[in-house]
């Protein structure tokens, strides 16, 4: 399992330093269903990353057992999806805010004040899975981790701890708060504003980093 880890890990702390979910997370514990809302949010964040990496680690394993052990299709996975990456990094980095400018902040975070748990669990399965630049992400781990064992017992249990450690990133707020309660509400402000501000700059450095792991593994590979 430990190959299948190690290949996996980077692209799990990409996602866990993904700033806008962070945000959201930060954003719902300073509403009247903090605890509430952020509890739904990170649990429906961890399962539909699971689920989802279920759903291409059995994609994968059927596709490579139809074309043979070790199929050479999944190196050019690698390498499309780090491209992918790359191009989004750069994307990233040519949209970023000028000194001095406020990036303009998404519509669904004003919306947040008047969420239910359900509503939150909804947007944990949102910016988990649907998010193009997260599931792009997942999608990149999942491969990593079908490309280092065929086994399907350790890919699932790599899977789970890749889910667990791209969950840390979410989860922090939400330990802090329910272990300070309002007394964190300063800090966890200055995070949000810190993260909303350089969310570009931080998603450019992830995606370009993860790329050329990614497109690097490919091409070792072939």
């Amino acid at each position: 399992m430990g190959p299948a880890i190690g290949q996996s890990l980077p692209v799990a702390i990409g996602i866990l330093l993904s700033p806008m979910p962070i945000v959201a997370v930060v954003l719902m514990l300073v509403t009247p269903r903090a605890r509430a809302n952020s509890v739904a949010f990170v649990l429906a964040w961890l399962v539909g990353l699971f689920v989802a990496g279920t759903v291409v680690l059995l994609m994968v394993g059927a596709a490579s057992a139809d074309a043979g052990a070790t199929p050479v299709w999944l190196s050019w996975i690698k390498i499309v999806l780090g491209l992918g990456a790359v191009l989004v990094a750069v994307r990233q980095f040519r949209g970023r805010p000028r000194p001095g400018v406020e990036p303009p902040a998404p519509k669904w975070m004003a919306a947040i004040d008047a969420f239910t748990p359900v509503k939150a669990a909804g947007l944990g399965l949102l910016l988990s899975v649907v998010n193009p630049k997260n599931l792009l992400l997942l999608v990149s781990g999942a491969a990593a981790i079908a490309g280092a064992t065929s086994d399907r017992g350790t890919q699932l249990a790599a899977l789970a701890v890749f889910t667990v450690v791209a969950t840390l990133g979410v989860a922090a707020p939400v330990v802090v708060y329910l272990a300070t309660g309002p007394r964190a509400a300063h800090l966890l402000e200055e995070v949000r504003v810190w993260m909303v501000h350089n969310n570009a700059v931080i998603v450019a450095v992830l995606m370009l980093v993860i790329g050329a792991k990614l497109v690097g593994d490919g091409m070792s590979a072939l």
